[in-house]
């Protein structure tokens, strides 16, 4: 049975009266890629937010590489690395500079050395000492996504990554998310694009309503929609039966 990374029972979290996680329970599984896929307001940020230690959460459990989110925390920070929706890069220093600076506050040895390699990998290495103001939406992302994986994180969470990118953009971010899935990296993605997630995902989880509504790989969230001709119409159909 493959390890579990991502532990959550119940969890529940309001935003004063407003109850946005109803008792959610999920797993991810170690080395592999989880969507969770949901509209706009659905909580997957906040739930994202709750698993990083950055907002508290009001009843259930969630454990994270192993650790205890409440109670661990710090631990949880030390084992995971998070790319949100926006990107973080410093525009005036270089790209090299940037992933240079992240190893370094990581106190990562020889720093200069894993931001040349990351440069490379990423594909950045032709513009890698320009300033990252110049580098287009799409360099951006993976400069981001690169200065995040510094230090080897045992999970790593990509809250819609490809948000506001243009196609070419968002297959440069797929193409790399792929390959860190093929070394094995555990990742949760969330995201509100279909094609994303039946590209990029060994699981599917679906958030609606406050609750993981269905789970499963692509071909099991089609059989729970009816046997649904593609993703996207089983995301229509499982979230309008979720309302009824």
């Amino acid at each position: 049975m493959a390890e579990t990374a991502i532990r959550v029972s119940g969890l529940r979290k309001s935003f004063g009266p407003l109850e946005v996680l109803k008792g959610v329970d999920l797993e991810v599984p170690a080395g592999r890629v989880t969507a969770l896929l949901g509209a706009n307001g659905a909580g997957k940020t906040t739930l994202v937010s709750i698993l990083t230690t950055v907002l508290p959460f009001d009843a259930g459990t969630a454990q994270v590489a192993g650790f205890d989110v409440a109670r661990e925390p710090a631990k949880v920070r030390q084992a995971i690395t998070v790319t949100g929706q926006s990107v973080t890069v410093d525009t005036v220093l270089t790209g090299q500079e940037n992933l240079a600076m992240i190893a370094r506050l990581r106190h990562v040895p020889k720093p200069k050395q894993i931001a040349a390699e990351l440069a490379e990998q990423f594909g950045l290495a032709e513009a890698a000492n320009k300033p990252a103001g110049t580098y287009s939406g799409g360099m951006k992302r993976r400069l981001d996504i690169a200065m995040s994986l510094i230090g080897q994180p045992r999970v790593v969470f990509l809250d819609e990554p490809t948000t506001g990118l243009d196609p070419a953009g968002r297959r440069d971010v797929w193409a790399f998310i792929e390959s860190l899935a093929a070394a094995g990296t555990t990742i949760l993605l969330t995201t509100q694009y279909m094609e994303e997630a039946a590209r990029l995902a060994h699981t599917i989880a679906l958030l609606h309503g406050g609750v993981i509504s269905a789970i499963g790989d692509e071909a099991a969230i089609l059989r729970a929609a009816g046997d649904a001709p593609d993703l996207e119409s089983a995301f229509l159909a499982l979230t309008e039966e979720a309302r009824s």
